[in-house]
């Protein structure tokens, strides 16, 4: 059973993403925050790393362009942390979990964009009547149904949190659950796979290459950290030879020709050898 704690404390966090993600967006809406901060709350940092992280990985490139519903991924990091943790059998188990989750909760992201339409008909009148006071109050109460949307399903999830995932260990299959597991593996194989389809790799090819060789043989040696480090200071010494070779000579300055018989002549250039000699 999940303390009333920590459910008033992940509503909490899922009400400041929630804000965050039709804001400013400075990153507590995205999937990896998520996972930390449920691994955090619940006492298994490492574990809401790993499945905040993979998620991560499959929201890259993804937006809501035009309104577009996509999968609810920060629910789905918060929900797989958690039963993973509650389960106890592993990162895999609750990557395995929260993308379908993910994928079911978009159903209510529509619902709260429809909900919001009725707050945003009644801004349209009060600006039409001049009144501002009532424009910002309805955006204000705007943000109601999209926490909503989240809260509620992270609520009645972890309150009912142990029953639902001894209800899936008893009616899911093992094969099933192996599957699931294998899926959650493959996963940030599939993440890095669409990265590596907007990185420009045909231009610097040889720098994947030693990225991927210090971790495929010197993983035990050296950390991720360490590797992009050494990314860092390879691209800081590309930009510094890229700025030298890209550096145009001085251009030389040219002869003074010489003058023309009969033109005429500038006064300065009549007396400069006499101010030569008196200054001799």
């Amino acid at each position: 059973m999940v303390s009333l704690v920590v459910i008033f404390a992940l509503s909490l966090y899922v009400a400041i993403a929630v804000l965050d993600q039709i804001s400013i967006q400075i990153g507590p809406y995205s999937p990896i925050f998520g996972g930390a901060v449920t691994g955090l709350i619940m006492g298994d940092l490492k574990t809401g790393l790993i499945v905040g992280a993979t998620l991560q990985l499959m929201t890259l490139g993804v937006a809501t362009y035009g309104g577009a519903t996509v999968p609810d991924f920060l629910t789905g990091s918060i929900m797989g942390t958690a039963y993973a943790i509650i389960a106890g059998k592993g990162a895999e188990y609750g990557i395995g979990l929260a993308v379908p989750i993910g994928l079911l909760l978009t159903q209510l992201d529509i619902l709260a964009r429809m909900a919001n339409m009725f707050f945003q008909h009644r801004a349209d009148r009060f600006a039409a009547q001049g009144n501002y006071k009532g424009v910002e109050r309805q955006n204000v109460w705007g943000m109601i149904p999209w926490i909503l949307s989240r809260v509620i399903p992270v609520v009645v999830g972890l309150v009912f949190g142990q029953t639902v995932v001894n209800a899936i260990n008893q009616f899911i299959p093992q094969w099933f659950m192996s599957g699931l597991k294998a899926a959650g593996m493959i996963l940030p194989a599939m993440g890095i796979a669409i990265l590596m389809r907007y990185l420009p790799l045909k231009s610097f090819w040889p720098f994947f290459i030693i990225g991927f060789t210090f971790m495929a043989y010197f993983s035990k040696s050296i950390t991720i950290l360490g590797v992009a480090l050494i990314g860092l200071a390879m691209a800081g010494l590309y930009m510094m030879f890229a700025e030298k070779g890209n550096a145009q000579p001085a251009p030389a300055a040219a002869p003074t020709p010489a003058p023309t018989p009969g033109a005429p002549v500038a006064h300065e250039d009549l007396y400069a050898d006499e101010e030569v000699e008196i200054n001799d």
